[in-house]
């Protein structure tokens, strides 16, 4: 569970674009990415796996284990951090939520496939 703003109690952690990063470099956690297929298509980051948040429920077999870390991602942070809780909720514990989506990503200038 995280803290936000020191009161409300997350299921999932907020990191940072800087972190994923470093995380993907270490770590080689899970990216999903929660936008739609045209959005992705205009850029996205390297090795993420495309599930729209529309489609997260009827894809959580396909994830994988539930204690794997992955680290959601949407525009600006607002899906991604949705779908967090939909994994959460679906049991899975290591379970993180881009801050600033890939808009976030992009002005910490962080490339894009």
């Amino acid at each position: 569970m995280f803290k936000l703003f020191g009161s409300k109690t997350l299921p999932y952690e907020n990191i940072t674009p800087q972190e994923v990063d470093q995380r993907i470099k270490n770590q080689k956690p899970l990216i999903i990415d929660v936008r739609e297929n045209y959005e992705y298509a205009q850029g996205h980051i390297k090795g993420s796996k495309l599930i729209p948040l529309s489609q997260i429920n009827s894809k959580i077999n396909v994830i994988g284990a539930k204690d794997r870390e992955i680290i959601v991602v949407c525009r600006s942070g607002s899906r991604s951090s949705h779908a967090a809780n939909l994994l959460c909720n679906q049991g899975f514990t290591r379970i993180g939520n881009i801050k600033g989506g890939i808009i976030g990503w992009m002005r910490a200038g962080l490339p894009l496939e």
